[in-house]
């Protein structure tokens, strides 16, 4: 679920999102949602793009490994059944947290670029008239 919100999040910023120029010294609204730090809007629509692909990637490689894998193999034996649930609990945990962080980035972005035309749209309105 949160994998296909991340992937519809970033499927229409990028169709949205047809100036990323725009949104050079830009800040996020909300601080909060701005571990960054003082990256402007644009750099930080330059990193979810680049983070997409290597999302698409790691979830595609996990997904395309077979069950039969040594690796798998020789790490099953080392770790007792019951530790290997409790890993994959707290991995798939953080992958979802990532993934639920990322579409809320996202979505900030793509509003936030909206309102940057809005603005733009209403001041072009302004001084044709």
């Amino acid at each position: 679920m949160a994998m296909e919100q991340y992937f519809s999040a970033t499927q229409k910023m990028e169709q949205e999102v047809m100036f990323p120029s725009l949104l050079r010294g830009v800040f996020p609204q909300e601080k909060a949602s701005a571990p960054e730090g003082n990256t402007d809007l644009y750099e930080r629509y330059q990193l979810l793009k680049a983070i997409k692909p290597m999302v698409e990637k790691g979830l595609t490689s996990a997904t395309d490994q077979s069950p039969g894998s040594t690796s798998t193999d020789t790490a099953s034996d080392e770790a007792p059944d019951s530790n290997l649930e409790e890993r994959l609990s707290h991995h798939v945990n953080g992958l979802q947290q990532v993934l639920t962080d990322l579409t809320k980035n996202t979505k900030a972005l793509t509003r936030r670029y909206s309102q940057i035309l809005e603005q733009i749209n209403l001041s072009e309105g302004q001084s044709s008239s």
